[in-house]
């Protein structure tokens, strides 16, 4: 690494702390947490710059060492959003660095055909499926989980990071929110076609594939937990889908379990099955993991509704996703006074569609959430938005309309 990157990475550094001490981000700090322990205000908003990050990110890149280009991409990350467009979504007074982990269902590493543009951008892929039949591939599921940590690149990259800034801005080992999507991995094992005609075909054979998958995803966790790389999670770290992890609970002493933080987990895979197969072929599964959860974020662009009289039966359930698909007025019903944030992901194409902002589709869209979920509590994780055309004053102001729009509307 040259002087001239290692001298771009501090000044980054330097920058981050310099926000995460503004008066502005530690207020929203704090909206955080009382925003978790369900005694919010009004709805956080963040908007997940990652899926326009070539747009939004990738301009201000400077440094020339592939490495130092990395490091300088999560500094820049930490912070862009509160520069760029002023969202709730807090910088932290430290560089985060999770533990090197690693979870490979049965062994089998699932390959993909990827498709790309002219310009190398990753236009789709398609996944090579394992399992063609359940029953006459089933050996296949037997093979043994590959799981584990890897403490010494972990460090290796914690000495690095230290190295070059540490005197400037600290660096933190973290864990962010476990993270299991059991119907995910089928998927790519079989396909979606296949999964959906082997649970009528094969229901044990089905039902003892998510019954192994559970015992893996428990076998791994408990691992983590018997190698101490679990990390108390209650305040920056990612519990997925855009949340955030704060939570107003002193610090433990001692070896730290699976009860102690955030889980994440979702099921967009089943979402053309009946509540019945749902709960017979699928929950024994996910029920089994989230009790290992102290706290639980569920769901992405699934529906929950449909499934709900199931899901929340799940242990810790803290916060239910409720994606553009899902009934917003049935889950506000439900949701009210239950302890449940109400994690909102708005329609993407309202931002990511079209050159500038409909202003008047924005306010609609907002006004309707923000009136529907009337006596939940509420958070805006704007999601799957591939584009803004390079305008980040898009961006901004889209913020500002949801702010306008939850100051005249909201009744949490």
């Amino acid at each position: 690494m040259n002087t001239k990157d290692r001298e771009r990475l501090r000044y980054l550094a330097n920058h981050q702390l310099e926000i995460a001490n503004s008066p502005k981000n530690l207020e929203r700090v704090e909206l955080w947490k009382r925003h978790n322990m369900y005694k919010g205000e009004r709805p956080p908003i963040h908007i997940e710059v990652g899926s326009f990050a070539p747009e939004a990110i990738n301009p201000q890149l400077q440094c020339e060492d592939e490495q130092a280009r990395w490091i300088e991409y999560k500094l820049i990350n930490n912070f862009v959003n509160l520069e760029l467009f002023d969202d709730d979504k807090v910088v932290p007074p430290y560089f985060q660095q999770t533990y090197d982990i690693y979870f490979t269902l049965f062994g089998h590493r699932i390959k993909q055909t990827v498709m790309k543009k002219a310009d190398g951008t990753e236009l789709g892929h398609h996944f090579e499926h394992i399992i063609d039949d359940l029953y006459d591939d089933f050996d296949k599921i037997k093979s043994p989980t590959v799981y584990g940590v890897n403490k010494e690149s972990t460090m290796q990259k914690f000495e690095l990071y230290n190295d070059i800034f540490g005197d400037i801005l600290p660096v933190k080992l973290v864990s962010d929110g476990l993270y299991s999507t059991p119907t995910q991995h089928v998927v790519h094992m079989m396909g979606m076609e296949n999964m959906l005609y082997s649970m009528y075909d094969y229901p044990d054979e089905f039902k003892e594939m998510m019954d192994r998958i559970a015992d893996a995803y428990v076998a791994y966790f408990k691992h983590l937990e018997s190698e101490n790389v679990l990390l108390q999670n209650k305040s920056f770290e990612w519990v997925c889908q855009g949340s955030l992890a704060f939570y107003d609970e002193p610090d433990k002493q001692g070896q730290i379990k699976t009860t102690d933080l955030w889980g994440f987990m979702d099921s967009q895979e089943t979402v053309g099955i009946s509540p019945e197969m749902y709960r017979e072929f699928i929950f024994p599964c996910y029920h089994k993991i989230a009790s290992l959860f102290g706290r639980l974020n569920y769901g992405c662009c699934e529906p929950v509704h449909p499934h709900w009289d199931t899901i929340k039966t799940l242990p810790n359930l803290k916060k239910v996703s409720i994606s553009p698909w899902c009934d917003e007025a049935f889950m506000a019903e439900q949701l009210k006074n239950s302890g449940i944030i109400y994690h909102r992901k708005p329609d993407p194409t309202l931002l990511g569609v079209g050159s500038s902002l409909d202003e008047d589709a924005v306010r609609k869209h907002f006004e309707k959430t923000l009136k529907t979920a009337k006596g939940c509590k509420a958070e805006f994780a704007q999601r799957d938005v591939y584009t803004v055309g390079g305008d980040m004053n898009k961006v901004k102001r889209y913020v500002e309309l949801i702010r306008e729009c939850t100051d005249k509307y909201w009744e949490g």
